[in-house]
């Protein structure tokens, strides 16, 4: 097997892999093909061949990313341009400012955590007025304390949030030393979770354009 593998990783190196390719293809570790090639060198047309094959790869991955970019941008753009007919909305601005204060504003997942049901409750109410998001992306993790949260707060939650408990992700629970007594109106924090790049960036352009209409009075 091992002069098997050693017969194909001279075979791939030769046909322009480069050693990482190899590595995938053949499961074996860097030291192993290293001392597999290092008495194989590679000839000058195979040196171009696989310095062509390097420079191609870099200028996909580049035109991906600069492909990406326009598309973040197009997204930012529309919504920038949306938020100037929504600004009169006081419901839209509340919720969105909201947001800013306590959620995420870089990556692709938007997030928004608060401790407060009425809180999560509005913002859920948001996100599915202006987000149009279908229903199965939203994820919830809730963080609790064992000894201070109710009984029943994965209950509470999934009322508040009216979203079933399959979308509810493992709960983050921190012991509590001291025995304080069970709170029964506290039901640990709320995560809301949305993996979407698309949305990260309307909610971008909507504040951006509203933060500009604020400051104009």
């Amino acid at each position: 097997m091992q002069y098997e593998n050693m017969a194909k990783a001279e075979q791939l190196r030769k046909s322009g892999k480069s050693y990482s390719e190899i590595r995938s293809l053949l499961g074996i570790s860097k030291g192993t093909l290293s001392r597999w090639l290092r008495d194989k060198p590679l000839s000058k047309s195979q040196k171009l061949l696989l310095v062509g094959r390097n420079v191609s790869r870099y200028a996909g991955a580049k035109a991906n990313q600069k492909k990406a970019k326009l598309a973040r941008e197009k997204i930012f753009f529309n919504a920038f341009r949306e938020a100037g007919l929504l600004f009169k909305d006081s419901f839209f601005v509340a919720g969105l400012m909201l947001y800013w204060a306590e959620g995420t504003k870089s990556g692709t997942t938007v997030t928004f955590t608060n401790s407060d049901p009425q809180m999560i409750e509005f913002m859920m109410l948001w996100f599915r007025k202006y987000c149009c998001i279908p229903e199965s992306k939203y994820r919830v993790k809730i963080f609790i304390h064992t000894l201070l949260v109710a009984d029943d707060w994965k209950e509470n939650w999934a009322k508040i949030t009216n979203l079933p408990f399959s979308q509810f992700t493992l709960p983050y629970i921190k012991p509590t030393i001291t025995k304080h007594r069970k709170n029964k109106l506290y039901n640990g924090t709320c995560v809301i979770k949305i993996n979407s790049f698309v949305l990260m960036e309307k909610i971008r352009g909507w504040h951006k354009r509203c933060v500009q209409e604020i400051l104009k009075g």
